[in-house]
Parts: C-alpha cells; structure tokens; sequence
C-alpha cells in the first residue's frame, strides 16, 4: 500500500517539475489535472496487467509442469492480460491529446 501511495504522489508531482511550461500553459488555460489523469491512466493499468500476468503465468505453469501440451492455450490469456497496459497507454494519450 505505502508503494502505491508513493508512486501517487510520484505522478503528482511529475508536472510541478517543469514550472515553466507548466505556468506558460495555465495562462493559456490549460490544468496539470490532464497530466494527473494521464499518469493514473497509465499507472493503475500497468499495475493491474502486471498482477494479472502475474497470476496467469503461475497458473499456465503450473498447469504446464502437468501436462506440456497446455502451453500454447495458456500464451493467449497472458497476452490478453498485456493488453490491459496498452489500453491505458491509449487512454492516456487520447487524454493528452485532446484536453
């Protein structure tokens, strides 16, 4: 929990770090909200593929060390899994992009 709230506060501060663009575009009315959002975007969807490849490698091998023949059924559920990391990427760029 104290990794997630560090890695918040991380992405919180991310912006703050280039002041001057960061000025330059809130006079032009932009906010570093879209940046926060952006970082949650990628953070939380890289945090949830990782745990789910996670749990679908250590099932797809242990079901492997059974029976060898399951290891081409088990690479598309992990691929599927990484694509949760891509969809947050996507997300956030179309956050960035946009706004």
């Amino acid at each position: 929990m104290k990794r997630i709230l560090f890695l918040c506060a991380a992405a919180a501060a991310g912006p703050g770090a280039f002041a001057q663009e960061a000025a330059q575009e809130a006079a032009a009315g932009g906010s570093f909200w879209k940046y926060f959002a952006a970082a949650l975007a990628v953070g939380i969807s890289c945090i949830a593929g990782g745990l789910a490849v996670g749990q679908i490698g250590s099932a797809a091998m242990g079901a492997m060390s059974e029976n060898p023949e399951l290891s081409g059924k088990a690479l598309p559920y992990a691929g599927l899994a990484e694509g949760i990391c891509l969809w947050g990427f996507l997300v956030a760029l179309l956050i960035l992009v946009i706004n």
